[in-house]
């Protein structure tokens, strides 16, 4: 599988490419190009906690280690409070004692939980109008209702029993619990929250960065144990490399799904703003909050549960995976799937349709 994937993305830098030295004709050399910006970026938001994460885990693990262990849950699953692309992945590396846990928190919970703390409530609270907040909050709540289905089967996958998944990810069923009972009762504080724990990994990802490169410049090491700033913009790298390809692939699967698209949602009774943001989530979350204005009730409390599993799987989150533990993409792949079609379907089986006109089936 991790070859053919390969291949797809392959062909994607190609198409890419050879768009790119046509001057951009078709739209997939921008594409191709829009990976490649997306390195620094990327690298701003990752590579000091990369750099940091040894530290951390020496530091946290002096009482995560015994207070995870006391109840027989591995210490790496408290690395999946981070996204796996800002450092979830290498702090459950850090911490894990079994290594196949280390890798299943690191790579599938940090995608899903992770990201979800850190990355999309933030960032979708700060971009969305105070009108949709409401929706996009709901959509959240369901999202990580659903969120068992995308970790236990993609547990399942990454080598775990069904019961060793389960056990294993009892805090993150707690902590998701107690979030979504915040996000009912009091959500305003909530995001607010967010915003502040965002804030603060920026700002310790921040310092990591300036330390490493101090370092590499000067030789200076004013905290031991940090990892070298060179390894961290290889895994960068190779997380570009990726994207050159996942890019295009994405645009060239919402060209050829739009059509599908129109007809599944007059099926589904959303717009199709809804199920293309959707796909476009795949890919980044940040593209969706701005066609929120273009979707109706369901569709916005659709899309937000969709981005607590689903967000970034086609782009860095794959990248990311495919650069460091290649052999998790399946989990990865399934988790995250798993997680997002059936935060969609407890949705829509929860929503009220709109009375707005559905369009005409094509003949």
């Amino acid at each position: 599988m991790n070859q053919i994937l390969m291949i797809i993305m392959s062909i994607g830098i190609i198409i890419g490419g050879a768009d790119r030295l046509l001057g951009n004709k078709f739209g997939y050399g921008d594409k191709f190009e829009e990976g490649f910006r997306l390195m620094g970026p990327t690298a701003l938001s990752m590579a000091g906690m990369i750099c940091f994460a040894p530290v951390l885990a020496d530091v946290l693990g002096r009482v995560i280690v015994p207070l995870y262990q006391s109840v027989g849950v591995d210490p790496a699953m408290f690395g999946s409070i981070l996204a796996i692309d800002m450092g979830g992945y290498q702090l459950a590396s850090e911490l894990a004692i079994d290594s196949r846990i280390g890798s299943y928190a690191g790579i599938v919970v940090s995608a899903v939980f992770g990201c979800t703390i850190v990355f999309t409530i933030p960032v979708g609270m700060g971009m969305i109008c105070k009108e949709d907040r409401k929706y996009f909050a709901k959509g959240i709540m369901l999202g990580l209702a659903a969120m068992p289905a995308g970790l236990l089967s993609g547990g399942i996958l990454a080598g775990l029993s069904l019961w060793e998944s389960i056990h294993q990810n009892l805090p993150v069923f707690v902590s998701a619990l107690l979030l979504l009972l915040g996000l009912w009762k009091i959500p305003d504080k909530m995001v607010k929250g967010f915003c502040i724990l965002a804030d603060g990994i920026r700002a310790l990802v921040t310092v990591g960065l300036v330390l490493a490169a101090v370092k590499s410049l000067c030789g200076w090491t004013l905290i031991p144990g940090m990892t070298p700033i060179e390894d961290a913009m290889s895994v960068v790298s190779s997380i570009g490399i990726v994207m050159l390809g996942s890019l295009p692939v994405a645009e060239l699967l919402r060209r050829l799904l739009e059509k599908p698209f129109t007809f599944l949602g007059a099926k589904l009774h959303l717009k199709p703003q809804s199920l293309t943001g959707m796909l476009i989530g795949c890919v980044s979350a940040i593209p969706v909050f701005s066609l929120y204005s273009d979707m109706d009730s369901r569709g916005k409390t659709a899309a937000g549960a969709f981005l607590v599993s689903g967000t970034s799987l086609l782009a860095a989150q794959m990248a990311f995976t495919l650069s460091t533990e290649p052999d998790m993409l399946p989990a990865l792949i399934c988790g995250k799937l798993c997680g997002a079609f059936a935060a969609v379907i407890l949705t829509l089986h929860t929503q009220s349709i709109p009375e707005y006109p559905q369009p005409a089936s094509p003949s």
